[in-house]
């Protein structure tokens, strides 16, 4: 007899609104894409218009103070100020009053920030990489399917300035004999900058040494035969392998150090290489004031003209009337998830403020732990939402511009007992193996023996992890001779 299985499955789903959604992705946003979307929403939604700054009262308060987030829309509001769903018109709920009150259908930026002295001056045009490449293409004695093929090759160079697609791919997209393109590509490389396009490091270095003046034969010999003892750094194998002294040896690496690893760097369009801050951090008074940079956004609100007609929606048949609910409610979504992600970023960075008072009073050193549970706690929102509006935004203080990721991080102890920022420990890592003898480099252990001595608990394999995440080689690779 073959006995029944009963399987009982408890399953917790969660459910997302659209509105949670578009707040969530509102949130999450950096400034210059919130531009963006913003505009785009212009364009589709006929329920919203841009409202002309000039018009009286648009230029707000240029402070945002914690009256200010208590008082503005708040994301425990959520319930209240949300639309009925519009299945019915009985269980509509009163648009009239709703529509009349402002702060339900507009959005005026609060804060525009403007360096003074600048905003006259003309910006000269930075030429992306493309187009330094391009034109020194247009300029070269090329037949229309070199071209075609230089085009592609140039199309597919990363920011460092490498072709990440080998020549067969490139000869496949164009339909074209991979010696062709193996030629053009050769060209290309002897292109300002010297070395672009390259398919790797040594290629890169091969084609600036060959163009050197004076020639350096022995150095291009070592890379072009010993790479693998030259990025080692195996100063005396490499003498004898090339027969010189070691002061050769010397000279050669010396020759290396100047030439260009990243011949794209410097050739990126400005908007790619300039940070906006989202927000700002500054003191007035005894007292830190934040700012939330949304000046570039547009004012915007619904629609007089569609207000007044959905005002008189029972006079049209169905069709226009569900539209216009569906595009009023949108209208309403986008602008109470604009006024969530002000007030939520807002009360976010308010909190890091008190939290991390010492650093915006003294500098980067005084860093405390701290985690985003400790933000989520003190504002009572999620950690998700907290992860959400950290990530990818800067804020300006007046000891420069930082992600504000940066001001979360693990906590160790000193020998006192003083709970410190890995941040800080990192720092001085780096400020010890800076200036450390170059002939004579610290080992990990070195270095943990020095931090110890400092006060810093920390082991070696944690400072080998450091280092790692700073990018900084080990012992023997920081050798010089």
């Amino acid at each position: 007899m073959q006995g029944l299985r009963q399987e009982l499955r408890l399953r917790q789903e969660l459910t997302l609104q659209p509105q949670q959604i578009l707040r969530s992705e509102l949130i999450q946003m950096p400034l210059l894409e919130l531009e963006l979307r913003v505009n785009a929403e212009l364009e589709q939604n006929p329920f919203l218009e841009e409202v002309d700054p000039s018009e009286d009262g648009a230029d707000s308060t240029a402070e945002e103070t914690e009256h200010d987030k208590e008082t503005d829309l708040s994301e425990t509001d959520d319930e209240e100020l949300e639309p009925a769903a519009l299945k019915e018109e009985t269980a509509e709920v009163d648009w009239e009053n709703i529509l009349n009150d402002s702060e339900y259908w507009e959005y005026r930026p609060k804060t525009r920030v403007q360096v003074e002295g600048t905003a006259e001056l003309p910006q000269p045009h930075v030429p992306t990489l493309d187009e330094h490449l391009y034109e020194q293409l247009r300029l070269d004695n090329f037949t229309d399917t070199e071209m075609r093929i230089g085009e592609e090759i140039i199309g597919n160079i990363n920011r460092d300035g490498y072709l990440p697609v080998s020549l067969e791919e490139i000869a496949a997209a164009t339909g074209e004999p991979l010696e062709t393109v193996q030629r053009v590509h050769s060209r290309i490389t002897e292109y300002d900058p010297l070395g672009i396009a390259a398919r790797d490091l040594r290629e890169c270095l091969l084609v600036q040494l060959h163009h050197r003046q004076p020639p350096a034969p022995v150095t291009e010999r070592m890379l072009r035969e010993f790479w693998n003892d030259f990025i080692n750094k195996r100063f005396e194998l490499l003498a004898e392998k090339l027969d010189v002294g070691i002061d050769t040896i010397k000279e050669s690496f010396s020759v290396v150090a100047k030439l260009n690893p990243k011949p794209g760097e410097g050739y990126f369009d400005e908007k790619q290489n300039y940070v906006v801050p989202d927000l700002i951090v500054a003191k007035v008074g005894e007292e830190f004031v934040v700012l939330l940079n949304d000046g570039d956004i547009p004012n915007f609100r619904i629609n007089n003209a569609y207000r007044e007609m959905y005002m008189g929606r029972r006079k049209s048949d169905k069709t226009v009337r569900d539209f216009l609910a569906r595009k009023l409610e949108s209208a309403r979504w986008f602008i109470n998830a604009i006024h969530q992600r002000r007030t939520t970023m807002i009360r976010t960075m308010y909190s890091i403020v008190r939290h991390q008072t010492e650093f915006f009073e003294k500098g980067p050193a005084h860093l405390k732990p701290m985690i985003l549970a400790d933000i989520a706690e003190d504002i009572e929102m999620d950690i998700s939402t907290i992860s959400r509006v950290t990530s990818g935004k800067y804020v300006q203080t007046d000891w420069g511009v930082f992600e504000l990721k940066y001001f979360f991080s693990e906590k160790m102890e000193t020998d006192g007992g003083v709970e410190v920022s890995n941040r800080v420990i990192k720092t001085r890592l780096k400020e010890i193996i800076n200036a450390e003898d170059k002939k004579r480099p610290y080992s990990d252990q070195a270095l943990t023996d020095l931090l110890n001595k400092e006060g810093f608990q920390i082991r070696r394999r944690t400072v080998a992890k450091y280092r790692e995440q700073m990018r900084i080689p080990i012992k023997r690779l920081r050798r010089q001779i």
